[in-house]
């Protein structure tokens, strides 16, 4: 029978929404420390964790074995992780978690996203003459930093679901700050890549922390401790709301509003922060149920409508090894990232055509443009019914996320993505931890070059428009099947998406999935990871597409699996520093 509880019938074209219970980018997270081989493990049990960090999957499992959940686990590899991948998330930034609760059959997702304000305007990121401001300039200025989400996120889902006690989520954080951790290499050429740009020297706790009295970068292997940041989780394990109340919350606002490019944020803002149970969103993808988070986060609709569009085509028959299945995942992405840059906002503060956009006959009048012999000219977003043409919004989303999978004993089950936004955030810091600058996902223009109001604009309260794409699969009988998701910025949505269809269809193990070379369409130009083969690119080329190939990709992704007998197969991405580990 199917397992989870569904909040409608199900809408046209099988969009299900499942009830919860109660190009100039700054400073991207390339693959700085590649070369270094991943920790990756492919196992069996009964429970598993997939993080990207070993002391954070560590932490997870110890959770674990002291008999905790997976939201146990899920605080204890988040407080880890703000540690040892602060330039990737932390305490001081957002998230989307969805959980699956083994026993109820209960799906939730738990929106952590950032805010804004109360004060922003559409003009937030304008300068005195009513012109954009850079990327680089926006990002490295208190304007960025939204109230952050993750730790009001996880307080909620804990109360909801959480077996052990709040305060054993933050052990491990804590002993790690105090005694330290050795500087791993990916984190160490993050570190070495701030240094000749300066910002990170322009704040001087964030000086302090990785470079020595001269300025040189800390270097792997360096045994780091952070006494602040030790502090901070003590402070929160008596009480999250120690983030948002208090002298830590004080220190935050300190840090905003210091110079240069001092931020409007408030005490006021943080205090009035509320994390948010919403619905899933789900759609049946041939004989799967595919569940994601709804607006604003843009991956339950993109990746959604991306394997939609596939769905008249025989996928199986063209797989990983052919130009054609390619092809089509190209066109697919590009079609479905055209209606996310022009539609997808905070449905709180516009409307967000999620019903159209999912409906059966729209997919399937925007996948006709995938049955072609060459590429198609370019790509725009469709109107789907009972909506007008939006302002282009073309925000670029820099990859500075984490994405972990737990899977406990009893079967329950989290996916989460977990964000700071760009490379160490805002690079201010307060608590030992980075502030994020997630505002910057808003659109820096209000308005488009026709003069159209973009629905991803900031405004006081809002949340900005996130690619964050946690994803759990379902079979049509309910049962849980798998988790995936990455972080990426705006490429999560493509890298999550390569690997439903490398597992659904392609019949890929996680690793395998998590392994093919990555493929970003998102606009015109199509980038391609090293390592495709070159037939493959030759005959992609020749059909029109442009591509920027051979090129790095900076997916993360961490996959569970469940298979028919109850086996547990987990993935970790080489690109990072991951495992797949079982208690």
């Amino acid at each position: 029978m199917l397992r989870f509880l569904f909040a409608t019938t199900a809408l046209a074209g099988g969009l299900i929404l499942a009830s919860c219970s109660s190009a100039d980018e700054a400073m991207p997270e390339t693959n700085a420390g590649a070369g270094i081989e991943a920790e990756v493990t492919s196992a069996s049990g009964p429970a598993m964790v997939a993080a990207a960090n070993p002391h954070a999957v560590e932490a997870g499992l110890d959770a674990l074995r002291a008999g905790g959940d997976a939201i146990d686990a899920a605080i204890a590899v988040q407080s880890v992780l703000g540690l040892v991948e602060p330039q990737s998330s932390g305490l001081g930034g957002g998230a989307f978690l969805l959980y699956y609760d083994a026993q109820s059959g209960d799906l939730t997702v738990y929106d952590g996203r950032e805010t804004a304000p109360a004060t922003a305007t559409p003009e937030l990121f304008l300068d005195v003459n009513g012109q954009p401001l850079g990327f680089v300039e926006s990002v490295l200025s208190g304007h960025s930093i939204g109230v952050p989400g993750a730790v009001a996120m996880l307080a909620m889902a804990h109360a909801d679901h959480g077996a052990l006690d709040w305060a054993d989520g933050f052990d491990a954080a804590t002993g790690l700050a105090e005694d330290g951790f050795e500087i791993s290499p990916r984190l160490a050429g993050f570190i070495a890549g701030m240094a000749p740009r300066g910002p990170l020297d322009e704040w001087p706790a964030s000086r302090d922390y990785f470079f020595t009295d001269d300025g040189t970068p800390l270097p792997a292997g360096h045994l780091l401790r952070n006494p602040a940041y030790a502090e901070t989780t003590r402070a929160l394990a008596a009480d999250w709301r120690a983030l948002y109340e208090g002298p830590l919350a004080a220190a935050i606002i300190e840090a905003v509003q210091d110079e240069p490019r001092p931020g409007g944020l408030t005490l006021t803002d943080l205090a009035a922060y509320q994390a948010v149970r919403r619905d899933a969103l789900c759609r049946d993808y041939r004989e799967w149920t595919v569940c994601g988070a709804p607006p604003p986060a843009s991956g339950g609709i993109t990746v959604n409508e991306i394997l939609g569009l596939l769905e008249p085509y025989d996928m199986t028959a063209t797989g990983p090894d052919t130009v054609e299945g390619w092809r089509r995942f190209i066109e697919a992405s590009r079609l479905a990232y055209a209606d996310r840059d022009a539609y997808v906002a905070d449905a709180d503060f516009v409307d967000v055509p999620v019903a159209g956009l999912l409906d059966a006959d729209y997919i399937n009048r925007r996948a006709l443009g995938i049955n072609r012999t060459t590429a198609l000219p370019t790509s725009v977003p469709g109107i789907p019914e009972g909506v007008s043409e939006p302002g282009a919004d073309a925000t670029p989303d820099s990859p500075g996320t984490s994405h972990f999978v737990i899977v406990d004993s009893d079967g329950d089950v989290v996916s989460m993505t977990t964000t700071v936004e760009s490379v160490f955030g805002s690079h201010r810091m307060a608590g030992g931890f980075f502030l994020n600058n997630q505002l910057t996902d808003f659109s820096r223009a209000p308005t488009d070059a026709e003069g159209r109001v973009v629905p991803n604009a900031p405004e006081g309260g809002k949340r900005p428009r996130s690619s964050m794409s946690p994803t759990i699969v379902f079979d049509r009988d309910g049962e849980f099947v798998l988790a995936t998701g990455s972080p990426g910025g705006s490429s999560i949505i493509a890298y999550t998406a390569k690997t439903l269809v490398g597992m659904l269809d392609w019949g890929l193990t996680p690793q395998q999935a998590i392994e093919l070379p990555n493929i970003v369409a998102r606009g015109d130009i199509v980038r391609v990871e090293d390592g495709m083969d070159a037939n493959i690119l030759a005959g992609l080329a020749a059909l029109g597409f442009t591509l920027d190939a051979n090129r790095g990709e900076n997916s993360g992704l961490h996959i569970v699996r469940r298979l028919e007998d109850g086996t547990l197969i987990g993935g970790a991405d080489p690109r990072r520093e991951g495992q797949a580990r079982q208690p």
